[in-house]
């Protein structure tokens, strides 16, 4: 059976998109181990993990699916919540010592309550489009923020105790969430290793949901409603796969990401904070998984970079944002790109033959 042109071109695609990230894992890991890695730089690497995460999968939403979402820090602070809670209750009320243990439950956890709540949230909010969707979903970012304000949690004597809008608790519980404190006394176990286990995770469902079924249908709503729900296609089901898929992993991304610091505050994730996924999405491309991955990569440590720059850092950083918007929707750049990318693709290629033509003939 051949292989057909756009079948052949997203293997090519796919193939590049993990040799980059496992090369960038392997020389990391090098430079780790020979200790010629900056102190800075390591410990940008697994919030590197996580925006990379959160970006490919909101590029799901809005570049393959067609909705603009503008509450994805909302689902990644369930998880970092969910993360926090889960680690800290196995390790004082369980006595889980095991860090691999209790890091797997905290991203398995984070990634199951937001992707409930995803579904909750997805089968009133999916119904509406456009401005209107954007402007709801922000609304549920906010108000999971201002809920974690009011929020107590402890555990004690084997057991999890909850309080809303005033601390009342037993005396003697160990505080997993304070209320605006935030999640205090994490123990962390992230690792810069979960982080790309989690990262080749996301990029194996999100590449393989593009490339399957549900994945044409999904683009098929996106590029024209009316035509999909007259061939049958069950817009809402499939936009909320879309939905509640990244939700998911947004939320896996959040646990990994409040369990690589020992506080984690509402305030990390206001709606700045989507807005800068949402950059990372644009920047890298709607739809262009890799180009997600990159851009996440390069706006996560661009800043960082800039500190030499002092009190000018995130003027030059905004500086650098419109110039590179400026250059990649350029028609002579995007040219010599697409050339750049032919090249790439040329030895991967077989040219037709004479007997090729004769068959495709018959």
């Amino acid at each position: 059976m051949k292989m057909t042109k756009a079948k052949r071109n997203h293997l090519l695609y796919v193939a590049i998109t993990f040799a980059l990230v496992i090369g960038a894992f392997l020389i990391l890991q090098s430079m780790i181990a020979g200790k010629t890695i900056t102190r800075s730089l390591k410990g940008q690497l697994v919030p590197i993990c996580c925006w990379i995460v959160m970006a490919v999968s909101l590029n799901l939403v809005i570049g393959v699916s067609g909705e603009l979402s503008l509450g994805h820090a909302g689902f990644m602070s369930i998880g970092a919540y969910t993360g926090a809670i889960v680690s800290g209750a196995l390790l004082n009320a369980l006595e889980v010592q095991d860090t691999t243990v209790r890091l797997v439950a905290a991203i398995a956890a984070g990634g199951v309550i937001a992707g409930l709540v995803g579904a909750l949230i997805g089968i009133p909010v999916l119904r509406l489009r456009g401005d209107y969707l954007a402007i709801v979903t922000l609304a549920f970012g906010e108000i999971i923020r201002n809920l974690v304000n009011v929020l107590y949690i402890g555990s004690g004597d084997g057991r999890l105790y909850f309080s809303f809008l005033n601390k009342k608790l037993p005396e003697g519980v160990v505080m997993l969430v304070d209320g605006a404190k935030g999640a205090v006394k994490i123990k962390p176990v992230s690792t810069f290793t979960a982080g790309f286990i989690l990262v080749l995770i996301t990029l194996v469902v999100v590449l393989n949901l593009i490339n399957s079924r549900a994945g044409r249908a999904i683009k098929a709503c996106r590029d024209n409603r009316i035509a999909a729900e007259s061939m049958g296609v069950n817009v809402t089901k499939y936009k909320m796969m879309a939905f509640v898929t990244a939700a998911v992993l947004a939320g896996m991304a959040g646990a990994l990401y409040g369990l690589n610091s020992s506080t984690v505050v509402p305030t990390q994730f206001t709606f700045n904070q989507s807005i800068n996924v949402l950059v990372f999405v644009v920047l890298g491309g709607l739809g262009n998984v890799l180009g997600s991955v990159i851009a996440a990569t390069l706006l996560t440590v661009l800043p960082e970079l800039l500190r030499a720059f002092d009190d000018y850092r995130m003027l030059v950083y905004a500086v650098v944002l419109i110039l590179v918007m400026i250059f990649a929707n350029n028609p002579l750049i995007r040219s010599y790109w697409n050339r750049f990318m032919a090249i790439l693709k040329a030895p991967f290629v077989r040219k037709k033959t004479s007997s090729d033509q004769g068959g495709d003939a018959q």
